[in-house]
């Protein structure tokens, strides 16, 4: 089991198993409350927030609010923490949760400046812990704890696991599969920030080895060369399980940014038709809209049975 089901739901054999817990880092402001209380709402266990300058309050009556980040790990534990600050405090947050043992960064803020995404990716690197965004909408395994913003609705236990980019389609193609029967063993949003924490390729790797998983869905857009990396990671790793993708933005014109910060093409360098043909080569169907997500899936699945 890979290192990031290990931090989320632990040993089976464990007393603290589903009881993982979670820090909030800007608890306290209208962003972070709002999205920690829809947390605890899916039973996430949050066991602190942080907002420097408040410590000794307290959160919902019940959580108590540390001014770092140290403290909160020293009088809970938790590995796993959840920044809602702004861009500009990233920063420092980042490197406040590293320092102190934090496992697993989860990293809402978006348009984060890269010099400071890459420092903190440097850091997560020589502590060993994993960093998902900036600009995601977090990662959840469903029926079982959240650690975002995704509404829990489209969501279902099950045994395919998302890889997804965008936050939006996270959601839409979530919710297809789950109308068709497939639940979801993890999604994980990727972030839509230039600079990410973790890329798809290394995504794939922390879930490729989970043994409930059935299935793979990858949702990409157009922009950079992570899905032509992520294939050619496939097809090397020899991974066998039904596969499926889809690219966001193949009717995107060139050299126009497109929603996220990565997403634009230059040339033919970050274009839908790479991507699809590198998936193509990897024995990997992409989708032409989302709806055919489990479509396709459906019809590997059957291939493999």
């Amino acid at each position: 089991m890979s290192q990031i089901f290990d931090i989320l739901k632990g040993n089976p054999d464990e007393s603290d198993y589903k009881k993982k817990g979670v820090i909030v880092q800007g608890i306290t402001g209208a962003y972070g409350s709002l999205h920690a209380r829809n947390m605890l709402a899916y039973g996430t266990n949050i066991v602190a927030g942080v907002t420097p300058g408040k410590g000794g309050q307290k959160f919902e009556d019940k959580i108590p609010i540390y001014n770092s980040v140290k403290e909160a790990v020293d009088a809970t534990g938790a590995k796993i923490s959840i920044v809602y600050v702004p861009a500009k405090f990233f920063l420092g947050a980042a490197k406040d949760a590293l320092e102190s043992g934090i496992k697993l960064l989860v990293a809402i803020p978006e348009h984060v400046p890269v010099r400071d995404t890459l420092e903190v990716i440097n850091l997560a690197k020589e502590k060993g812990a994993t960093i998902i965004g900036p600009n995601t909408p977090g990662i959840m395994i469903p029926e079982l704890i959240k650690v975002g913003i995704m509404p829990p609705m489209p969501f279902k236990e099950g045994n395919i696991a998302v890889l997804s980019k965008s936050g939006t389609l996270l959601y839409e193609i979530s919710d297809s599969l789950t109308n068709a029967g497939f639940g979801q063993c993890i999604t994980i949003g990727i972030g839509g920030d230039p600079v990410n924490g973790t890329r798809l390729v290394d995504a794939f790797d922390m879930v490729k080895d989970v043994p409930n998983m059935d299935g793979l869905v990858i949702v990409g857009e157009i922009g950079g060369d992570s899905e032509e990396i992520l294939a050619q990671r496939i097809i090397d790793s020899g991974f066998k399980k039904p596969t499926v993708a889809y690219i966001a933005g193949r009717a995107a014109p060139k050299e126009k940014r497109m929603g996220h910060a990565g997403a634009i093409v230059m040339g033919t360098y970050g274009s839908a038709e790479s991507k699809v043909s590198m998936f193509n080569k990897a024995n990997i169907p992409v989708a032409k809209r989302p709806a055919e997500v489990p479509v396709l899936l459906a019809g590997k699945m059957g291939q493999s049975d």
